[in-house]
């Protein structure tokens, strides 16, 4: 984790951030007399907002934040109206897990304000607010959201100088057959059973079951991908809770180091998610406990409790994926790697294009797309990969697809940095050689197509270029990476990668 790739130190900037924008909020609200039920409401308020948001451009942030309150006050108030209606209140919730998991089929703002209603749902349990409590925490949760807009899109405004990491649109499909779809009723059945045991572990810390099964939920597209995130869900609460017993515990919820503390937790929460679930859920886990700390509630079985919880989660959400509507990991996989390799296709057309003298052509969003479709296949591919996988071949097999397709990444992205050089003339050459790229691309995706197309595209292409003719260079390593993905994807039965 700490020696994982941080290009231009964005997840460096984001964390740190996170960690102004979060504080803002908090002090805001405790700078406007708000009881600390609410300071604690604003500053979770401000997390979500700044981490959940990732819509591709700046503008579409900004709306999707401005509509985080539509989503939120209305569960807000339905939370803390039914507080002491626990049959209402359950059925409510099941209802919120429903429809924030739907969401999610309208992109990125359809999954932030999905987060954004279950979240306020959940701090209303956590903090066991109550209808007379509502009108400050509309106020905290507007406030948190002002200061957060406020860092990020004028204080801070990262996007505007690096381009963020949006979230792929998800896999094509209607009806049932769209995983969305899929999901929400996985969901929904998940949380409901987790709700009933929960409950009957403890009726005050039930919602920590609840929360466990949507979270794990979440970026999730196949039934592997759900079993893999809630084992890393399971072992970094575990680890957390240990941390905790030596470092929240002891604190007996002195305000200045918690604060602090918290602040670092925020800090790790950003900074390790796109690298790595269990630290994260370290992270998490750490701040839960200072926040019971600040509370007063703070004891050894508090954190057992924890940790039972999230089990009994993570049991039933591995139970839904397999039992109700099954996304295969066959299926997801299989699409991913199509979709990363189309992109491929799309780059090359359109590097050959700009070469050509095309002043509209542009292969450097389809190298990003790339990218964001790249990290979608590693999350895919991680069932197959993990170290507690059986199936040897097929972890090998794998780790080949990942290790060659990050190789046509490089590629590609110096493709599209050798097109962007106006003194980049056009070679006779160029047009051969993409072509031939683009036809072991097709040779890969096209159902149907010969197992050894792209092989032979690759043993048609002249000597490699030298190093006076990157382009050329670029294209032919393509060649090369495209005909040794041939073997990996279609190992006979070709399914024996992607099925699981």
């Amino acid at each position: 984790m700490f020696v994982a790739p941080d290009p231009g130190h964005l997840r460096l900037r984001n964390s740190s951030r996170a960690v102004v924008g979060v504080g803002l909020a908090v002090a805001v609200a405790e700078l406007a007399g708000l009881s600390l039920t609410a300071s604690i409401t604003g500053g979770l308020a401000a997390l979500l907002a700044l981490f959940t948001v990732t819509d591709a451009t700046v503008r579409a942030q900004a709306w999707t934040t401005a509509l985080l309150p539509a989503a939120g006050f209305p569960v807000l108030a339905l939370a803390t109206t039914l507080h002491g209606v626990p049959t209402a209140r359950d059925a409510a919730f099941v209802a919120v897990v429903f429809c924030g998991v739907y969401a999610r089929r309208w992109g990125p703002r359809g999954h932030a304000l999905g987060i954004f209603a279950f979240m306020n749902f959940f701090i209303t349990q956590f903090l066991h607010a109550v209808p007379g409590q509502l009108p400050e925490l509309y106020a905290a949760v507007g406030l948190a959201l002002a200061a957060a807009a406020l860092v990020r899109f004028v204080l801070w405004p990262i996007e505007r100088r690096t381009p963020p990491a949006a979230v792929p649109p998800p896999l094509p499909g209607r009806g049932l057959a769209r995983t969305t779809t899929r999901q929400a009723f996985q969901a929904t059945a998940a949380c409901a059973v987790a709700l009933s045991i929960g409950q009957g572990l403890s009726e005050d810390r039930w919602y920590w079951a609840v929360g466990t099964a949507w979270w794990i939920f979440v970026n999730t597209a196949s039934r592997g991908e759900t079993l893999v995130r809630g084992f890393r869900r399971v072992l970094g609460t575990v680890i957390g809770i240990a941390v905790g017993m030596l470092v929240a515990i002891p604190l007996h919820g002195a305000a200045a180091p918690t604060v602090v503390l918290v602040a670092l937790c925020v800090f790790g929460i950003f900074y390790t998610a796109p690298v790595s679930y269990s630290w994260m859920m370290l992270a998490v886990t750490v701040m839960a406990g200072l926040l019971y700390g600040l509370l007063g509630v703070l004891d050894p079985a508090l954190l057992v409790l924890r940790l039972a919880e999230t089990a009994v989660g993570a049991v039933c959400a591995a139970l839904a994926v397999v039992l109700v509507l099954p996304v295969t990991t066959h299926a997801t996989n299989d699409a991913w790697i199509q979709r990363a390799l189309r992109s491929v296709h799309a780059a090359t057309a359109e590097a050959a294009a700009r070469l050509a003298g095309s002043p509209t052509a542009d292969p450097a969003p389809h190298a990003a797309e790339l990218e964001l479709l790249l990290g979608r296949v590693r999350m895919s591919l991680a069932p197959l990969v993990h170290p507690l996988s059986p199936y040897r071949a097929r972890k090998a097999r794998a780790r080949a697809v990942i290790a060659l397709l990050d190789e046509c990444a490089r590629e590609v992205r110096g493709l599209a940095a050798v097109a962007a050089d106006p003194d980049a003339g056009h070679d006779a050459r160029l047009a051969a050689a993409c072509w031939r790229v683009e036809a072991a691309v097709e040779a890969l995706t096209v159902p149907g197509t010969g197992s050894g197309a792209a092989g032979g595209t690759v043993r048609e292409h002249r000597p490699a270029a030298p190093a006076a003719e990157p382009a050329l260079a670029h294209l032919h390593g393509l060649e090369r990476l495209l005909a040794e993905l041939d073997a990996p994807l279609r190992t006979a039965p070709r399914a024996s990668l992607v099925r699981s």
